[in-house]
């Protein structure tokens, strides 16, 4: 037991090192302290004195003084250099207090954390001088005694393992380390959460349909039940086949959203009267789409031929691949069945790759270009969610060097290359297509449609979307096959005429915006959600025709 009253003196001397390491570190920092103090007195006397002869021009009088201030602050540039340097000297004495705000908190930390070692060191060297415990140089020990020095000892034993245990991540690197790692850990995991939560209930916002944009459909259908005297069929315009025009082929079931393209086109048109419009809906929105442009006539003489995709008699499921695979059980349990309860938990919590919409007629159109329009040559292809800023003739006397497809390239450095849309590890794909070629956008493509018909391009989409039905080629879209269907018939056009990203990208360049001919809202922030972001909205909403009675009665925000 000697031997153990003698560690216990040890312990109180090391304490009593580390004591005097710690006084001797905060000291350091106080003297630290009181140099940056020092410095900065120095530094702002050296300022005041640097220009005595301008000080001591200063007139002793009240109103004299005044006006040389005016003075200063309109013509005098030492007044600009005195405030910049006084507001440097500032800016780091605040910083010098926070720090030595912070180190004075870290002291009294460290002050108590002495205060409690000492004391526990000066309870461990009491035990030596306690009456009874004398133990060196006795003939005989009592073992009541021992037992009680014992019972003390180890209670004090039990108090310092538990202070020292609190105290140690104050000065073990590796345990700083490896809670910090613990944080980071823990952190990731949630932001891994809050990622595929957001995605999840983005992609079902995007896919909702806001009861504005119902609100309006309803009321125009209204409108041709009540009225249908006003809303029988027309002859159609000669303009609508006429090569000589500029036509445009606008495939959705979104009525605003059309109203807003074609309003856009016009209204930055040099010569309106020469634009045709192709818009193609499904059987649902027909009415409404019709009713719309009755109501509201296109300005400027363009003219607008509208079609339901029935309307094509062509288009069934044993010519359509899409439309045979939408019959097969694989592909109606693959989007409609309760993923929850019938498919993967991987699949499940990937909802884009589940939208049916993917596999939509209305979204396929695009690849039925010459066959809808037979008679024409040239053919813009424009998505609904893009809105148009500038004439957009001179796409029409772009040279395609007899390519099919004139689009703009999205690639930069190793983004969106093939192998980002196609699966590179089948061997159909690897063996047909390089996984480095460029990709290019689709949402505002001119297409030659001799050049189509003469390469066959619709032969070859249906040829690889035969063989995708396991969507082993490719997940989901119009991209990837148009990829496949237009490889190294396609030509670059100008990043100018068509910027993409105002659905998902808040980092766009207002001046690429203000710049560009067709701004693209792709992502699932449409500019007609609640979701869409406000920098970019309002470029959408000029476009709205506020004056239409059912806009303002079913509030688009205007």
């Amino acid at each position: 037991m000697a031997v153990a009253v003698r560690g216990g003196r040890g312990g109180g001397l090391g304490s009593g090192g580390v004591n005097a390491g710690l006084r001797s570190f905060f000291s350091y920092r106080i003297f630290l302290s009181a140099m940056f103090t020092l410095l900065f007195v120095a530094t702002l006397s050296a300022i005041l004195t640097t220009h005595p002869s301008a000080s001591s021009q200063l007139p002793s009088s009240g109103d004299a003084y005044m006006h040389r201030t005016f003075l200063a602050i309109k013509s005098d540039p030492l007044k600009t250099r005195l405030d910049l340097i006084y507001k440097q000297a500032t800016d780091h004495m605040t910083l010098v207090n926070a720090y030595a705000a912070y180190a004075r908190k870290l002291k009294l930390d460290i002050s108590k954390q002495l205060k409690m070692f000492d004391d526990l060191a000066k309870n461990f060297s009491d035990l030596t001088t306690k009456p009874g415990y004398s133990f060196p140089g006795q003939d005989a020990v009592d073992e009541e005694v021992l037992r009680q020095f014992e019972k003390e000892v180890k209670e004090k034993v039990k108090v310092a393992r538990s202070m020292i245990v609190e105290s140690k991540e104050s000065y073990d690197n590796q345990i700083k380390i490896q809670k910090l790692k613990d944080t980071i850990f823990a952190v990731n995991e949630q932001l891994g959460k809050a990622k595929k939560n957001g995605g999840i209930a983005s992609s079902i916002s995007a896919k909702s349909i806001p009861k504005s944009l119902h609100c309006l459909a309803m009321r125009l259908v209204e409108e041709r039940i009540a009225h249908p005297e006003n809303y029988t069929e027309q002859e159609p315009s000669p303009a609508i086949e006429d090569p000589s025009l500029y036509h445009y082929a606008l495939f959705s079931d979104n009525v605003i959203a059309v109203s807003v393209v074609v309003r856009s086109v016009v209204m930055n048109a040099e010569e309106p009267w020469k634009h045709v419009f192709h818009v193609v809906t499904d059987r649902m929105n027909l009415a409404a789409m019709k009713v719309w442009f009755r109501m509201r006539p296109v300005e400027g003489g363009a003219h607008v031929e509208i079609k339901a995709v029935e309307d094509f008699p062509f288009l069934n499921s044993s010519y359509v691949p899409v439309l045979k695979q939408l019959e097969s059980s694989y592909m109606q349990n693959y989007y409609y069945k309760n993923q929850g309860e019938n498919g993967s938990s991987a699949d499940a919590s990937n909802v884009k790759f589940r939208n049916p919409k993917y596999m939509s007629m209305l979204n396929h159109l695009r690849f039925y270009l010459p066959e809808l329009y037979p008679k024409l040559h040239k053919v813009l292809f424009l998505d609904d969610d893009v809105v148009v800023q500038k004439d957009l003739t001179g796409l029409w006397k772009i040279d395609l060097d007899g390519r099919v497809n004139g689009a703009v390239e999205t690639c930069f450095g190793s983004f969106h290359r093939y192998s980002h849309y196609l699966n590179f590890s089948h061997p159909l794909i690897r063996e047909n297509f390089n996984s480095k070629a460029c990709a290019w956008a689709f949402g505002m493509n001119i297409f030659d449609l001799d050049a189509w018909r003469r390469e066959k391009c619709t032969d070859t989409y249906h040829h690889w979307q035969n063989l995708n039905e396991n969507h082993s080629l490719w997940k989901l879209g119009t991209l990837p096959p148009g990829l496949i269907t237009f490889y190294s018939k396609t030509k670059s056009l100008d990043k100018s005429w068509h910027v993409l990203g105002l659905g998902y990208n808040p980092g766009i360049s207002l001046d690429e915006i203000r710049n560009a001919a067709v701004i693209h809202y792709n992502g699932n922030m449409k500019p007609w959600l609640d979701i869409a972001m406000n920098q970019y909205k309002h470029l959408w909403t000029k476009y709205i025709d506020g004056d239409m009675e059912f806009v303002q009665m079913c509030n688009f925000g205007l």
